[in-house]
């Protein structure tokens, strides 16, 4: 035990927007992430900051250059680096009291009851395009019956979905079987964001290839994911407030200065979803 620290000094300014009891809640809550780059980072430190007492996070990755513009952990001195091991140095320095369990294999069928045990919420960080992995861990955050957040950033802002137990599933919801492989990105990007805020300020249409998973990305949006995803937990491990439920979400986009509440019942298979859908896969010639 680190004697310069103490939970209720290093959080006690949390007080007055959470309970002292809340507080202490917040502190035998168990978090997942899968995924420590673009927003799973700034997941890990944004909740352990909120004072989660206990972790279990997974990446196979390492920081490279590409990195930089986004990923709390890439710096120079961590190039080449172990995601998992930097992103956990950095939380356990923020309280020293930390449980991380990590999973330097990422997470798999083989992994996914183990990853998930004990677990009271799970904040998505997985890259954009691990749609298999994707499916697998909401898939078993359903059959388990723990909520499953997603907050996506795009543009300069941030998409939200959540998926809570006896509610509508990831499956049903973004339906990517529905279609050809090659069309996943594009059923992904649309469910997550029926307003598309982001679209209309898009200076280099070019950045984007679906095909060859690349997009272009800002720390913005991953930033701005934390922070709402982070409030999203809170409220789901206190429940308070109201935590909306797929096909509930909400869109901000800090560029437009914007907030779009979405609704889109059937998830992709509603009829202006499909309409959408099949307007942009004409475009992009999928």
């Amino acid at each position: 035990m680190n004697p310069k620290f103490s939970y209720k000094n290093a959080f006690s300014r949390n007080i007055g927007w959470v309970t002292e009891a809340e507080q202490q809640a917040l502190r035998q809550k168990r978090v997942a992430i899968a995924g420590l780059g673009g927003v799973g980072g700034f997941h890990l430190l944004t909740l352990a900051r909120l004072g989660i007492g206990a972790f279990n996070i997974a990446d196979f990755d390492t920081f490279d250059l590409a990195n930089f513009n986004r990923q709390a952990g890439a710096t120079v001195s961590t190039l080449g680096q172990s995601k998992l091991e930097i992103m956990s140095h950095q939380a356990g320095d923020i309280n020293p009291e930390l449980k991380i369990r990590g999973f330097a294999d990422g997470v798999s069928l083989q992994n996914l009851d183990d990853f998930l045990e004990g677990v009271d919420i799970y904040i998505d960080g997985l890259d954009f395009f691990a749609f298999q992995a994707r499916q697998e861990v909401f898939r078993a955050c359903e059959l388990k019956g723990i909520p499953a957040v997603t907050a996506a950033p795009l543009g300069m802002g941030a998409a939200v979905l959540n998926f809570l137990p006896g509610g509508m599933s990831f499956d049903d919801y973004f339906r990517l079987n529905d279609g050809p492989e090659s069309e996943k990105p594009l059923r992904f990007l649309m469910g997550l964001a029926p307003a598309r805020l982001q679209m209309s300020y898009l200076v280099d249409p070019s950045a984007v290839d679906l095909s060859r998973q690349k997009g272009p990305s800002t720390i913005m949006a991953c930033q701005l994911c934390a922070g709402v995803a982070a409030t999203e937990a809170l409220k789901i491990l206190l429940d308070r407030g109201t935590a909306l439920a797929a096909p509930k979400g909400y869109h901000f986009d800090a560029y437009w200065n914007k907030l779009a509440s979405t609704w889109r019942p059937g998830g992709n298979r509603n009829p202006l979803q499909r309409l959408a859908i099949a307007i942009a896969r004409r475009k992009l010639g999928i």
